[in-house]
């Protein structure tokens, strides 16, 4: 099956005629591939699909974050105008879920047009399922498309599925990763045969010192510039919520997610996620770089006991049946905790501001850059 499936077949052939292929675009055809791509055709949330985000965990997810944009508008005094951004809503459950928390606040509830950023036409009709009856809710290809204007940005598992580059260390430098044919022409890794010249005086000093063999993997930093230029520049806050490291290092995170189970991302173009870890502080660079405040990280676990959801929980319980109490309760858990099947110490939330908003509700803790250059 995968030996025949179109993706499969595409890139075989593309490898073929040009050479081996680069990581960061063996994963971008893999996910955004025009008629193949695992973004592209498909629903990949759930029990019934790859694997499952936070807000399908819980409602008090989106509450919470619902609730955490409405700190941001007052705290930019409460424009007449403002926007909820989305950055790759999935089912669009968690704007639906912060939009309920936000009708408590009429004075801001009437002030939001929602605007959601997603490629997906399966799940757009989703995501217009899910929203229906709302009124000034739009869709766009591209962050570029959304109109100026204070702005809360949310990007939940979002960053993990941007292209990576992967670098791999030899005794001549440092050497582009790519993905080749073995002699069965099967998909396996390799290098470029020259190195990237000049690429370590771009490395923060703990990754200059890296033995041969390892793996450095980078994305470049136009997305969170664009984001972090337009939260300085028209006021407002983003939050980025993530899977990923605090601090730029070597190591191999290429991976790829099928029915909620690891898979070779080399044996299953097109046919499961392909992500890689965000690296915190390479995003916290890249929004400092131009000028915006940067907050945290902190993990997903604190960032939401302080925006008090264990309170949220102990509400929903007392209304609830002994049935949804345990669920809800299970929900905390997931969301909170850390070891096996934890959400709450392996992600890591990631506050940016425009400069004249000192705090952030949940992410106190101010960005302190521990490394100098950066890819």
């Amino acid at each position: 099956m995968i030996e025949t499936s179109p993706l499969h077949t595409e890139i075989k052939r593309l490898i073929k005629a040009s050479g081996p292929m680069p990581v960061w675009r063996y994963m971008e055809l893999c996910l955004m591939h025009p008629e193949h791509g695992y973004y592209i055709s498909r629903d990949p949330l759930g029990r019934e699909g790859d694997f499952t985000t936070a807000p399908e965990v819980s409602q008090m997810f989106g509450e919470l974050l619902g609730l955490w944009a409405a700190s941001i508008w007052k705290a930019t005094g409460s424009p007449q105008q403002f926007r909820l951004i989305e950055l790759g809503p999935g089912r669009g459950t968690m704007m639906s879920d912060a939009l309920r928390a936000l009708r408590v606040l009429p004075p801001l509830y009437q002030t939001i047009s929602v605007h959601l950023v997603e490629v997906n036409p399966v799940l757009r009709e989703k995501q217009k399922a899910t929203l229906i009856g709302l009124r000034n809710v739009n869709w766009h290809e591209s962050f570029d498309e959304v109109p100026e204007g204070p702005s809360v940005i949310f990007a939940n598992e979002y960053f993990d599925v941007l292209p990576i580059h992967q670098m791999i260390r030899r005794e001549t430098g440092w050497h582009e990763r790519v993905v080749e044919l073995d002699e069965e022409e099967n998909f396996v890794y390799g290098a470029a045969a020259d190195p990237t010249p000049g690429f370590e005086l771009l490395l923060p000093p703990l990754v200059r010192a890296a033995p041969a063999g390892a793996i450095f993997e980078w994305r470049p930093n136009m997305e969170m510039m664009a984001i972090a230029r337009r939260i300085r520049e028209q006021r407002g806050a983003a939050v980025i919520i993530d899977y990923g490291h605090v601090r730029s290092d070597v190591g191999d995170t290429f991976q790829a997610i099928a029915r909620h189970s690891f898979a070779d991302p080399l044996k299953t173009p097109g046919l499961a996620d392909i992500t890689a870890h965000v690296d915190f502080d390479a995003l916290a660079r890249a929004a400092e770089a131009v000028g915006a405040r940067v907050h945290g990280p902190v993990t997903q676990g604190e960032f939401l006991q302080r925006l008090g959801i264990e309170t949220r929980a102990l509400t929903l319980m007392q209304k609830a049946s002994p049935e949804v109490s345990q669920d809800i309760a299970s929900g905390l858990k997931r969301l909170t905790g850390g070891g096996r099947g934890g959400m709450g110490s392996l992600f890591k939330v990631l506050g940016i501001s425009d400069p004249a908003i000192p705090v952030l509700a949940g992410i106190s803790d101010e960005h302190t850059n521990e490394n100098t250059g950066g890819a």
